[in-house]
């Protein structure tokens, strides 16, 4: 096939010995020499006003082949970070874009808290998914039901003998999520005015964390009472991620109804209602109850007083020594009977 003719070639220029050198290079002998050889020949023609010295300049590239096929297995996935409710079902994307291999090997691997286990090995499902997962097509994975504990890092390896790159690996991030259950509230029962009081909301077992939110009298509270002007006569402040509603100094109206809710992604929940009571402090009736005390404990001291004075303590305390140290002369000893009722001479005593 011709191309066109530069004027160098008709004038038998330096173009003519270029292309013999060219069609002298050894490499145009591989085809003959190396069947296992693959050869790309580009072509580039240049017009007929160039001042190139040669019609033709041919660019061969050698290439390795497996019968003149250049395959290497590669994957792909239509979502690397699913994200999916705990209970539902769920894909792992792993499709082989590139191969020449009818028959590769497909291996997945659970990755979670730096320990990796089969999932999919020697053609068969293993470990916690057995009987609730499958291979979906040649490569994916897909997962019924999952739960919580199958929120972790998996890995689809793929192995093709008959490539020329045999082996590819995708890495898929499955998170599931879980709905919040109702938090534990605490909410004291009563405040005096102008005290503090902290009210607590807690849960446990949602994934991601759930965020908090309080309602008082099915009002939504702010994280800080200042910024609305509807709360202007109170002194709060919420926090959302630790769900604690601290009140600087709680007045009248803070009284009422308190819940709290807990959400996330995948749901909320809340608890019930408990009542904060807010009350005065009876002065009046603190300082009455007082002198009432103090008007008691002096009555008792004043007749305790007069007690002692009259000799109350003082007679019965003579008494009881002047029975039981009675004086008894020497040799002489009285005897009190029943039948007499008072002391009879038993032996007399000379002088």
């Amino acid at each position: 096939m011709r191309f066109g003719k530069s004027s160098g070639a008709a004038r038998g220029g330096p173009s003519a010995p270029r292309d013999m050198a060219l069609r002298r290079r050894p490499g145009l002998g591989l085809r003959g020499r190396l069947p296992d050889l693959c050869l790309l020949l580009l072509l580039r023609v240049y017009p007929m006003d160039s001042k190139c010295h040669s019609d033709l300049i041919f660019t061969i590239i050698i290439l390795e082949k497996t019968g003149c096929l250049t395959a290497a297995v590669n994957l792909k996935s239509s979502n690397r970070n699913p994200v999916v409710q705990e209970f539902e079902s769920v894909e792992l994307s792993c499709i082989i874009t590139d191969s020449q291999t009818n028959d590769p090997r497909i291996e997945w691997k659970k990755i979670q808290d730096d320990q990796t286990a089969y999932v999919f090995f020697d053609n068969r499902i293993q470990g916690d998914l057995a009987g609730r997962a499958e291979l979906l097509g040649k490569t994916s994975l897909k997962i019924w039901n999952v739960t919580r504990t199958d929120s972790a890092i998996y890995r689809c390896e793929v192995v093709a003998r008959n490539d020329r790159k045999e082996i590819d690996e995708i890495v898929i991030e499955l998170t599931v999520q879980v709905k919040p259950v109702p938090p534990v509230c605490r909410v004291p029962k009563a405040v005096p005015v102008g005290k503090s009081a902290t009210l607590q909301c807690q849960e446990s077992e949602g994934y991601p964390r759930p965020h908090y939110s309080w309602y008082r009298n099915d009002v939504p509270l702010p994280t800080d009472s200042r910024a609305n002007p509807r709360f202007r006569n109170s002194s709060f402040l919420l926090n959302p991620e630790t769900g604690t509603l601290v009140f600087s100094a709680v007045h009248k109206e803070d009284s009422g109804q308190y819940y709290c809710i807990a959400s996330n992604d995948a749901g909320s929940a809340r608890c019930e209602e408990q009542e904060l009571e807010v009350y005065d402090l009876n002065i009046g009736g603190i300082i009455g109850g007082v002198l009432v005390v103090l008007a008691v404990l002096a009555l008792i001291t004043v007749g305790i007083c007069c007690a002692y004075r009259r000799g109350y303590f003082i007679n019965n305390k003579q008494n009881g020594e002047s029975y039981k140290n009675t004086g008894k002369p020497d040799g002489v000893n009285y005897i009190r009977t029943d039948e007499e009722g008072d002391f009879r001479h038993k032996s007399s005593f000379v002088i």
